[in-house]
């Protein structure tokens, strides 16, 4: 997958088809049978070709790694063996194992015979597909497609990160440091918490348009603001950080539309539908 960026397009995730090629490694190096199996509905019956060793013959010759030349004898496909079948009428087989090779005999041969096999289950070698993510760029890629300048205002530059991926969701911010609002901000910063909304309190210096920028710059998707309106009505104003547009609404309603609009039961222009529109408080003064 490629993001296109303002300068190129960067690769975020490649996926890898890597067949069998890793398992049939591990199994070969590991000496174990690293294989899914299917239980058929209907069993299957085919002709395979086994080979049948003379054990005192093998051993003698190749002692501790008998095992490992029969073993590569087993796994050779059933043409391969028949062709082994057919040289040992005459002549010995040269059977190469990695860089080794060995001489089989006929006398360390029984016999080779096609015999017919019923399958109740069904053994094969899973392939593997391998996706990789650059987390990195997929981190530079969210904030370079959501790095936005205010209109007319090239100084005002802000975060447009959807509420489901913005780290904070919501700022709560008192217009001023009366001791009227500190309660307001515990109870409305809890409420948020309660519902798993991270929330951060903007309580720093500045005027309140500055602290709004602080969070937009943040991405910050919503900000709610005490005032001393709260004090008397018991309401806040919502902020949206795309449209910097504002609602007032009941504190005892805050903490869910939030949460509504965070995980998109709701939108801000069905907020706005049920709350009235607040005009004020994005001077920068």
């Amino acid at each position: 997958a490629v993001v296109s960026t303002q300068s190129t397009g960067v690769e975020i995730v490649g996926c890898a088809d890597r067949s069998c090629f890793d398992l049939n490694a591990h199994a070969k190096a590991t000496s174990t049978k690293l294989v899914a199996k299917q239980t058929l509905d209907t069993p299957v019956t085919r002709e395979v070709v086994e080979v049948a060793f003379s054990k005192a013959a093998v051993g003698k010759a190749f002692k501790k790694e008998a095992k490992g030349v029969t073993d590569a004898i087993q796994n050779m496909s059933d043409e391969e063996k028949l062709v082994m079948k057919e040289q040992l009428t005459s002549d010995n087989f040269k059977l190469v194992v990695g860089e080794k090779s060995y001489e089989i005999t006929p006398a360390m041969v029984s016999s080779i015979s096609k015999v017919s096999k019923t399958e109740h289950v069904r053994e094969y070698v899973p392939s593997v597909v391998e996706p990789s993510f650059g987390i990195g760029r997929i981190l530079y890629c969210i904030l370079e497609c959501n790095f936005k300048v205010r209109e007319n205002d090239e100084k005002r530059t802000w975060l447009d990160l959807p509420p489901l991926i913005a780290p904070t969701k919501c700022s709560v911010l008192p217009l001023s440091s009366s001791p009227e609002f500190a309660p307001f901000v515990k109870d409305l910063s809890a409420a948020l918490r309660k519902l798993g909304i991270p929330n951060k309190v903007e309580d720093s210096s500045g005027s309140i348009g500055r602290r709004y920028a602080r969070t937009d710059e943040l991405g910050i998707p919503f900000g709610i603001t005490i005032d001393f309106d709260t004090v008397k009505s018991n309401t806040v104003t919502v902020r949206d950080r795309n449209s910097c547009s504002q609602i007032r609404v009941p504190v005892s309603d805050t903490a869910d539309l939030i949460n509504k609009l965070c995980t998109g039961q709701t939108t801000w222009a069905g907020a706005k539908d049920t709350y009235p529109e607040f005009i004020g408080q994005e001077s920068n003064n």
